[in-house]
């Protein structure tokens, strides 16, 4: 099965918009450079299981219309995909598309072309919150006698008294940490590298300093991750996983004395949770807006539905207030499609 020029030719297009372009120029989030390979992958492996696709026949008409809607189809019925999947992997195919245009205007019109194909319809789905009396119960739960106790704690504190993303929170440095200011502050960087100033009260201030001389001495180093990982020092940060398996256990302690702690907890109820509080106390949505770094006021109205919810259950107070060397994989001996885009091979 001889390989086209073509084939080779979009094949080398793919490998260059997920290992150089995505991550230079288009996002420095593992997340997003992880959903353009995944839609990638998929799209590759449909058409080598689906359509027939090799090598020796893979071309610009792979990628038209009608393949790119069947292919929805696919991921809904055969993968079990979400609509809201759907739609994030046709996106990360439009990316991946309009790259391609620009860089063969033979292609441009696959691009525009696909920037017409419908999204799957999606309802919105409800923000659920916690009130203040469960965030302070689960702000209670670790064991302040042990170390990795002490670091839960600063840890939920900052989580809370912020609102910050986490990955904002676990990617941030000693450098970024403002603690001998007036008003003491930490600097975050959001989604599109969007720097945002987010001011801490006494009580979070008092939980990082302690931290900070336990975790990281006397005189820290300025490029250290602020919450890093035991396994790899300074120079890792946490991963979320852990961050949530952390926050499953404490829950389980804190539910025992308050039953409003949520039993599946993750990082962002802490956001949510912190907005939904602000909104309670009278903050004005767009300040809101801002501290969570949302680029359109529309994506922090959700939380107007929670406090509706929570009032009455938001009574309790809480005291106090984050190579170029690659090989050239459409050489691979094993001649399968996604072998030679040089994408993940997908279970059929």
């Amino acid at each position: 099965m001889r390989a086209t020029d073509e084939s080779i030719a979009l094949a080398k297009h793919i490998n260059t918009f997920l290992n150089e372009y995505a991550p230079s120029q288009k996002t420095r989030s593992v997340h997003t450079l992880k959903a353009y390979s995944d839609a990638l992958s998929l799209y590759i492996g449909f058409l080598e299981m689906e359509k027939g696709i090799n090598s020796s026949n893979l071309n610009g008409y792979c990628f038209g219309t009608a393949n790119i809607e069947e292919w929805l189809v696919w991921l809904l019925e055969s993968r079990s995909c979400s609509p809201e999947t759907c739609n994030c992997r046709l996106a990360s195919l439009r990316t991946f598309l309009k790259y391609l245009g620009r860089k063969d205007v033979t292609y441009l019109h696959l691009s525009q072309a696909a920037s017409q194909i419908d999204r799957k319809k999606v309802y919105a789905k409800k923000v659920t919150g916690m009130s203040k009396k469960a965030v302070a119960a689960l702000l209670e739960a670790p064991d302040s006698s042990t170390k990795t106790g002490r670091r839960d704690i600063a840890l939920m504190v900052v989580m809370y008294s912020t609102a910050a993303r986490i990955d904002e929170i676990l990617s941030m440095t000693i450098e970024q940490l403002h603690l001998d200011m007036n008003k003491p502050n930490i600097t975050v960087i959001g989604k599109n590298g969007k720097i945002r100033t987010l001011y801490l009260l006494p009580k979070a201030t008092a939980h990082i300093r302690a931290y900070i001389k336990e975790a990281h001495g006397a005189k820290p180093n300025p490029s250290s991750i602020v919450f890093y990982s035991r396994n790899v020092g300074p120079t890792g940060q946490m991963c979320q996983n852990a961050v949530n398996k952390q926050l499953r256990k404490h829950a389980k302690t804190a539910r025992l004395h308050c039953d409003e702690v949520p039993a599946r907890i993750h990082a962002h109820k802490l956001r949510h949770a912190k907005s939904s509080h602000w909104l309670e106390g009278g903050m004005n949505i767009v300040q809101i807006s801002f501290l969570l770094g949302h680029e359109q006021l529309q994506t922090t109205m959700v939380y107007l539905d929670i406090t509706t919810e929570q009032e009455a259950k938001a009574l309790a107070t809480l005291e106090d207030e984050n190579d170029k060397t690659e090989p050239k994989k459409w050489r691979s001996a094993d001649g399968s499609l996604a072998s030679i885009c040089g994408v993940r091979s997908i279970s059929k």
